[in-house]
């Protein structure tokens, strides 16, 4: 397991007691279902994790970006607020693209 994985993973999973492998993780962070079933792992991930992790899991995961991105949003609007990572950078990006952050 790399250590981006053991890093999220230890983030993810410590506070709510789980103890998903990446693969699981990964598959939440884009599945649409993960908002609809308020998946606290899911929100987790792009609450907590910072982005430049989120950025390099989804890459090592090969997530799709426009999944995770819409998955985002989702939860910010579940929220009543934005994210502080996840909703901002990886739409339309590509699976070893580099971001370019919003100015």
């Amino acid at each position: 397991m790399s250590i981006v994985s053991v890093k999220i993973l230890s983030t993810v999973n410590a506070p709510y007691g789980t103890t998903l492998s990446a693969e699981q993780l990964a598959a939440k962070i884009s599945d649409p279902a993960s908002a609809v079933f308020f998946d606290l792992s899911a929100f987790s991930f792009f609450s907590e994790v910072d982005e430049s992790l989120q950025i390099s899991f989804l890459d090592e995961m090969h997530v799709d970006p426009t999944a995770a991105s819409d998955l985002a949003r989702k939860f910010s609007v579940l929220a009543g607020y934005p994210p502080p990572f996840g909703a901002g950078g990886v739409v339309g990006r590509t699976p070893g693209q580099q971001m370019e952050r919003p100015v």
